[in-house]
C-alpha cells in the first residue's frame, strides 16, 4: 500500500470514527435519565457534565430496542480519543446546536448505585428552528415520543423519544440525519478536490446503509441522489488515478529498463578493451540508482520487478567474472614481466662496476633494447624497477665521464698544439703550388702524430679541420692527374683527327648538293656540319686544358 493511500484510508477512518462519536454523544444525552437516577446526592458534581436530558420513566416497552436512545447510548463511547480534523469539520458543517461530552459508559459503571436520589434536571438541546421546520417536512412526533418518516408518500418508524417535547424529539433524529449530510458534504469536497481515492467508494456504500436504515429524519432521496452522483464521480476520478498510474508505472518500467540495458551493454564489453576503472564506477552507480528506485518508486509488480532484478543481476554477475578474471591474468603478466625486468636489472648492476669503459657501455645498450621490448609491469612496479635499473646504469656512466674527465685534463696541452698545426695547415688554402703544399701537410701530419690524443670534446672538430685541408690537397693532385695523364691526350687527339677528317667530307658533300641545286641534301650538309664542328669546339677545347 503507498503513502497516499495509507493517507486516504486514515482519513476515511477518521470520518467513520467521528460519525461514532457523534452518534454516541446525541445517544448518550438521551440515556442520561437513567444514569441521573441512579446516581448518589453527593456526585451531582460529575453529572453536571451530563447534556442530555434527564428523566425518571425509561423508554417504552414497545420501541424496537435497537432504535431508542437508551439502546443506543449502550454503544462504546470515544471519550477517551481525541477526534479527528475530519470530525470536526463533519460536526462544524451538520446544522446542530453544540453539545457538551456525554460520559462514557466506564463513568457511569465506577459510580455507586442509590435507589433515592433527587436528580438535577438537565436541559435538553434544542435544534434550530430553520433545521426543526426542515424536518417537520419529513417527519413527525406522536405523543408518546414515536418519531415517523415521511419517505415517497410512506411513513417509516423511526424510533422513539420519550419524555421529551416533540421538538426535542424530532431534532434528535433530524440530527442523525445532519450527520450523514455533513459527511456527504466532506466526501463531496474530498472528490472536487481530487484526492486520493481509495476506500471512497466504501465511505459511499456506508452511507446508503445508514441511510437504508430509516434511523433519522430528513431528505433521504436528496442524500441518496447525491451519493449517486458522488458514486460516479469516484468511478471517473478513479479511472484518472488509474491513468495516471499506469503513466507513472511506465515511466518507471522504462527508467528501470534502462538501467538493466545500460549494465547488460557494459557486461558485453571485451573484457580486453574494457576500462575497468570507468565501468566499475558506472556498475556501482546503477547499482545505487536500482536500489533507489525500488525504494522510493512506484511498484512495478511482482513478475516485472523479479525478470528485471534477473537480469541486472546476471549483467552484475557477468561483469564481476570477467573483472576478477581479467586482473587474475594481469598479475601473473604483471609477475612475469617483474621477473624478466629483474633479470635485466642484475646484469646492469654487475656491469656498473666494470672499467672496460666501451665494452660495457655496448652492453648496457643491448640491455636497454631488450628493456624496451620486454613486457610492462603494473605502473607503480614498472616504475620502481625502472629507477634500479637506470641507477646502475648512472653508477657506471658516472664512472666512465669521470675517467674521461680525468684523461681531458692531460689532453689539454695537446689540444693547444693541435690547434696550432690546424691554423698553419689552413694557410697553405687555396692550393697554387702542389708539390709544396703536399711536402707542408705531410710536415704537418707528423707533428700531429706526435701531439697526441686531445680531449673527447674537442676531438671531431679539430680532425674535422685538417681533413678538410687533406681533401682539398688530393683534389688538387686529381685535377693535376687529369690534365696530364698521356692515355687522356691520345684519346682526344685521335677524336679530333676524326671530327677533322669528317668535317672535310661534310664540305664536299655540302659543295655537290649546291652545285646539284638539291635543297634537301644541302640542309642535310649543312646540319651535319654543324654538329660536328661543335664537336671538334669543344674536344680542342679539352686538349688545350691537357696541355
Amino acid at each position: 500500500m503507498t503513502d497516499s493511500q495509507k493517507s486516504d484510508e486514515t482519513v476515511t477512518a477518521a470520518s467513520e470514527e467521528a460519525e461514532t462519536v457523534a452518534q454516541v454523544v446525541d445517544d448518550a444525552q438521551a440515556a442520561g435519565n437513567d444514569a441521573a437516577a441512579e446516581a448518589p446526592a453527593d456526585a451531582q458534581s460529575a453529572t453536571q457534565e451530563v447534556s442530555a436530558p434527564e428523566a425518571e420513566a425509561a423508554p417504552a416497552d414497545d420501541a424496537p430496542a435497537a432504535e431508542t436512545p437508551a439502546a443506543e447510548a449502550a454503544a462504546p463511547a470515544a471519550d477517551d480519543e481525541a477526534p479527528t480534523a475530519e470530525a470536526h469539520a463533519a460536526e462544524a458543517a451538520a446544522p446542530r446546536p453544540a453539545a457538551r461530552p456525554a460520559p462514557s459508559p466506564a463513568a457511569f459503571a465506577a459510580r455507586p448505585k442509590a435507589a433515592s436520589s433527587p436528580a438535577v434536571p438537565v436541559p435538553a438541546p434544542v435544534s434550530s428552528a430553520a433545521s426543526l421546520a426542515e424536518a417537520a417536512r419529513w417527519g413527525r412526533v406522536e405523543g408518546d415520543g414515536h418519531v415517523f418518516l415521511t419517505i415517497d408518500g410512506e411513513e417509516h418508524p423511526v424510533g422513539q423519544y420519550p419524555d421529551v417535547s416533540d421538538e426535542e424529539a424530532l431534532g434528535y433524529f433530524a440530527r442523525k440525519y445532519d450527520d450523514v449530510v455533513a459527511q456527504i458534504v466532506l466526501l463531496e469536497q474530498r472528490v472536487g478536490s481530487k484526492a486520493p481515492t481509495t476506500d471512497m467508494q466504501k465511505t459511499v456504500t456506508h452511507l446508503r446503509e445508514q441511510l437504508a436504515e430509516r434511523n433519522m429524519v430528513g431528505d433521504l432521496r436528496a442524500a441518496e441522489a447525491r451519493l449517486d452522483t458522488l458514486s460516479t464521480q469516484i468511478a471517473e476520478l478513479e479511472k484518472a488515478e488509474k491513468a495516471e498510474h499506469d503513466a507513472v508505472r511506465a515511466a518507471e518500467l522504462a527508467a528501470r529498463e534502462a538501467i538493466v540495458a545500460e549494465a547488460e551493454e557494459i557486461s558485453g564489453h571485451d573484457p580486453a578493451q574494457i576500462q575497468w576503472k570507468t565501468s566499475s564506477a558506472r556498475m556501482n552507480e546503477l547499482f545505487e540508482s536500482w536500489k533507489t528506485a525500488q525504494k522510493n518508486g512506484v511498484r512495478l509488480g511482482r513478475s516485472n520487478e523479479d525478470a528485471l532484478w534477473k537480469r541486472f543481476r546476471a549483467a552484475r554477475t557477468v561483469f564481476d567474472r570477467h573483472r576478477r578474471a581479467y586482473f587474475s591474468q594481469l598479475d601473473s603478466n604483471n609477475s612475469a614481466a617483474k621477473a624478466a625486468k629483474e633479470k635485466l636489472i642484475a646484469e646492469a648492476e654487475a656491469l656498473s662496476t666494470s672499467t672496460d669503459w666501451g665494452f660495457a657501455a655496448g652492453e648496457y645498450r643491448r640491455l636497454m633494447d631488450e628493456w624496451k621490448a620486454s613486457p610492462r609491469a603494473s605502473r607503480k612496479d614498472d616504475d620502481a624497477l625502472w629507477a634500479r635499473f637506470r641507477a646502475a646504469q648512472d653508477v657506471f656512466f658516472t664512472s666512465r665521464q669521470a675517467a674521461n674527465d680525468e684523461i681531458d685534463q692531460e689532453y689539454g696541452a695537446n689540444l693547444t698544439v693541435k690547434e696550432a698545426l690546424l691554423v698553419e695547415a689552413n694557410a697553405l688554402l687555396p692550393i697554387k703550388d702542389l708539390a709544396a703544399a703536399k711536402k707542408a701537410l705531410q710536415s704537418i701530419r707528423d707533428r700531429w702524430e706526435e701531439a697526441g690524443k686531445v680531449p673527447r670534446a674537442d676531438m671531431g672538430r679539430i680532425e674535422a679541420g685538417l681533413r678538410k685541408v687533406e681533401d682539398a690537397v688530393r683534389h688538387a693532385e686529381d685535377e693535376n692527374w687529369k690534365r696530364s695523364n698521356p692515355e687522356t691526350k691520345a684519346r682526344t687527339n685521335s677524336a679530333l683527327s676524326q671530327l677533322e677528317a669528317a668535317i672535310a667530307g661534310l664540305k664536299e658533300d655540302l659543295a655537290k648538293a649546291e652545285k646539284a641545286g638539291d635543297q634537301r641534301k644541302i640542309k642535310a650538309a649543312q646540319e651535319a656540319l654543324e654538329a660536328r664542328q661543335a664537336w671538334l669546339d669543344q674536344i680542342s677545347r679539352s686538349a688545350s686544358e691537357l696541355s
